[in-house]
This record gives C-alpha cells, sequence and structure tokens, in this order.
C-alpha cells in the first residue's frame, strides 16, 4: 500500500475481532484506533494486541478528564507491553456536556485541562520506572507521587501521545506538547491547509522538525457510482456534526452559521427530517467526501499534500445498515487495494 491508513475498531467478540485485525493486516493497513464512544478503548486494543503482529494500536481517542492521568499512563503501558511496542496514545476533550453531564468530571478551560494531562500522563510513561517522579501540582491534578514506581521498565523510553484538534488553539497545544495531530473528521480542505501552515509554523518556532511530528488527518467518505445517493448518504453525518453547539463557530467560519443553526434548533427537537433538509448538498461536500471513486481520490490527493497517514471512515448516521457495508467495502476498493 503507497499510503498509511489506519480503520476504527470496536468492541466485538474475540473470535470477529481476531478475524478483522488478520483482515487488516493482510489489507496492509497502516493501524487501528479504538475510540472511547460507551466503552473505554483499553480493553479493546488489548484484545487486538494479541490478535496482531504489526498494526499500530491507537485510543482514537481516549477521553482525557474522564480518569485519573495515572490511570492512562498505566494503560498505555500496558497495551505498549502487550504489542511489543505499537500503541499510539489519542487523548482528546470531547464536549462540555459529554464530560459534566454523563461522565460528572471537571471539563475546566479544556486546552489548558488537556495540555496538562499530557504533560502529566508524559511524565509518568516516561519516569515512572526510574524514580524521578515528585509532586505534580497542576490546576486540575494534584499528585505526589515521591517514592512510587511501576515496578518494571516499559518497553520503550516513551509512548507517542496525538491530540486532536478542532481549532488553531489545540493545533498550537500539540505543535507545543503532543507527538501528532489528529485532525478533526469535520476539517474541510480549506481548514485543513490553513491548520498545517499553523502547525508547521509553531512547530519551527519550538524549534521542532515537521518530519519528527505525525499528522493523522480524519474524514468520512461516501463512495459510490451514484454522487446524490452518496451526498445525500453523508448528510446525516454532517448534519449530526452540525448539531454540536459547540462546534457553531466552525461552521460560521465556512459560512454555513445559519445551517448549523437551523440544524442545532431542529436537534434539540429531535426533528431529524429538519436536520437532514438544513443542510445543503455544498455543506455536505465541504465538510465530507461524497461522490465518484474519481471525486474522492481527487479530494484525498488533496489531503494527503498534508498528511502522515489518514483515517476515512463511511457514513455513521442515518444510513441503512446494508448500504454502510457497501460504503465501508467502496473504501477498501478505492483507497486500500490500489
Amino acid at each position: 500500500m503507497k499510503h498509511e491508513y489506519w480503520e476504527i475498531v470496536q468492541a466485538m467478540a474475540a473470535s470477529d475481532l481476531a478475524d478483522l485485525m488478520r483482515r487488516f493486516e493482510d489489507l496492509g493497513l497502516y493501524g487501528v484506533w479504538s475510540p472511547q464512544l460507551h466503552s473505554p478503548p483499553f480493553p479493546t486494543l488489548a484484545a487486538a494486541a494479541m490478535a496482531t503482529k504489526r498494526l499500530k494500536l491507537g485510543t482514537g481517542v481516549a477521553l482525557a478528564f474522564t480518569r485519573s492521568p495515572m490511570e492512562t499512563a498505566l494503560n498505555a503501558l500496558d497495551i505498549d507491553r502487550l504489542s511489543g511496542g505499537r500503541m499510539v496514545l489519542g487523548l482528546g476533550t470531547s464536549v462540555r456536556d459529554w464530560n459534566e453531564r454523563v461522565h460528572g468530571v471537571a471539563y475546566g478551560k479544556p486546552v489548558a485541562h488537556l495540555r496538562e494531562v499530557v504533560a502529566t500522563v508524559r511524565a509518568i510513561i516516561e519516569k515512572g520506572s526510574t524514580g524521578e517522579l515528585g509532586r505534580i501540582d497542576g490546576t486540575y491534578h494534584k499528585l505526589d507521587l515521591r517514592g512510587f514506581s511501576i515496578g518494571r521498565k516499559p518497553v520503550r523510553p516513551s509512548v507517542p501521545i496525538y491530540v486532536p484538534a478542532l481549532f488553531e488553539g489545540t493545533v498550537a497545544m500539540a505543535a507545543e506538547a503532543a507527538d501528532g495531530l489528529l485532525g478533526h473528521p469535520v476539517w474541510s480542505l480549506r481548514w485543513i491547509r490553513e491548520q498545517s501552515a499553523s502547525l508547521d509554523a509553531r512547530l519551527a518556532s519550538r524549534g521542532r522538525k515537521r518530519g519528527d511530528f505525525h499528522v493523522n488527518l480524519w474524514n468520512y467518505a461516501a463512495i459510490g457510482k451514484d454522487r446524490k445517493q452518496a451526498i445525500d448518504d453523508m448528510r446525516g453525518t454532517v448534519a449530526f456534526y452540525s448539531s454540536i453547539g459547540q462546534y457553531r463557530n466552525f461552521y460560521i467560519a465556512h459560512g454555513f452559521g445559519a445551517q448549523a443553526d437551523a440544524v442545532i434548533e431542529a436537534a434539540a427537537r429531535k426533528d431529524t427530517a429538519a436536520m437532514l433538509k438544513a443542510v445543503p448538498d455544498e455543506m455536505v461536500t465541504t465538510f465530507a467526501i461524497a461522490g465518484t471513486p474519481d471525486d474522492a481520490r481527487e479530494r484525498i490527493a488533496q489531503m494527503w499534500e498534508h498528511a502522515d497517514s489518514m483515517t476515512i471512515s463511511p457514513p455513521q448516521y442515518f444510513v441503512p445498515p446494508a448500504r454502510l457495508a457497501e460504503y465501508r467495502n467502496a473504501i477498501v476498493e478505492t483507497l486500500y487495494k490500489r
């Protein structure tokens, strides 16, 4: 495979997971992400470690605020040990509502909070076996780790930490504190170019080389012979992300503020039909890949100008299961087998 692609995996029966991991390795994929949606990502990655030999294993992403930095670090070290050094720790903020209402944890200032978690987790991973840890007196976490030791030497000196970004503030934080950046799945081509330029400038200002930093770009793709059908099937996924009030300024910056407001209002009424109606075709094709195989290849070629690896997923919302399977297969045929 010319380019490096990741896939998404969630918890499933062990035999099914083993079969899927073998298929991914046979396809030559670069890695798999396990997202923290309705379950933690670490058990799934532990199982994937047992069923694979080559794939990178990443949390894509683990919620940074819902567990202690100590637990996050120890989970990452265990996956790294199980996999022989293939772990990638993706840590993200998610949205305020999910943290505060569902998990009951402090959200605070999310970029500053995430920076603190990244620094604390990194310190535990890198110094947890050396006896060098002391007090960590952060705004969100105060730990007394004097005398603490994980008891055995890690597989490698460090585990790479990636952070996802929608806005430039987190891109800047990634350049300063992380080893990689996960572009948000709804980044437009314009946003990819702008944030890539910002990232390059931030890395340079820190004396860091772009070649030592990893950028993984995510996007949703509905690939099919019928362009109109592909756009219609992707509309629900774009509508879902547009319904998140915390992302409103992102859509305003692209000239789709009124449409996003209409989606947010429809979502509050639980009116799915109105949500979909509020998203025009241009909005779909701005924030996602929807069209023929040639359309997809052209869009992705432009993305590769800024990416070290990619994660391309089929539409996730309001799509019949049979058609979802078709879109999964289209990604394999269009991208992985070339």
